[in-house]
């Protein structure tokens, strides 16, 4: 595998990168994203990709289940670089359809780590389940699945709203606050807040 990217590596700059000098030369030196990203690390969700978005537009940070966890170092420090030194004027946290992290939630397993992390999520299952019954048919568990996956988006945006960082920039008009949902099955994606 690592060949074919090595390869397709020869044709990005081949077909693009030597293309555009105006675009990729100044990005060479320094970056000016005017997007934080905040999205899950599923590889079929891709930001620049599914947004049309170049390089240097997108500050992303991406883990599982696009989860905004409180008093996170590394989400910190991200956050924190992103506002106050990129100056970035927009947050997106953005969701995404058949997402595995919320399948997951509350469900038995001998991993060690995942379990711990999908606590920042939680959260969203109790909410959806306290406003739905209980699924009984396939299309349920699926319309189900889906309301957990914008609930966590909603829920990751409260998590981000308690960084002093963020609610500072919000206060002063510096930056908007986004909530995005991707469609794996048409590709489409789409502001749920």
């Amino acid at each position: 595998m690592i060949e074919k990217f090595l390869e397709g590596n020869k044709r990005f700059v081949k077909e693009d990168f030597a293309k555009d000098p105006e675009h990729y030369g100044p990005l060479a030196s320094a970056q000016h994203p005017e997007v934080l990203w905040i999205g899950c690390s599923d590889s079929r969700v891709n930001p620049e990709r599914i947004t049309g978005a170049k390089a240097g537009q997108i500050f992303v940070h991406r883990n599982i289940g696009n989860i905004v966890p409180i008093h996170d170092w590394n989400f910190a420090t991200v956050l924190e670089y992103a506002v106050n030194h990129l100056k970035v004027g927009d947050i997106v946290i953005c969701g995404h359809s058949n997402c595995g992290a919320m399948k997951a939630l509350g469900h038995e397993t001998d991993d060690v780590y995942i379990p711990l992390w999908l606590n920042n999520a939680m959260e969203a299952k109790h909410r959806v389940d306290a406003r739905i019954p209980a699924p009984k048919t396939p299309e349920e568990e699926k319309y189900r699945l889906r309301e957990i996956e914008i609930e966590n988006v909603a829920l990751q945006i409260e998590h981000l709203r308690t960084y002093p960082t963020v609610k500072a920039a919000e206060k002063e008009g510096r930056i908007g606050v986004h909530g995005l949902y991707f469609d794996l099955a048409t590709g489409e994606l789409e502001k749920i807040f």
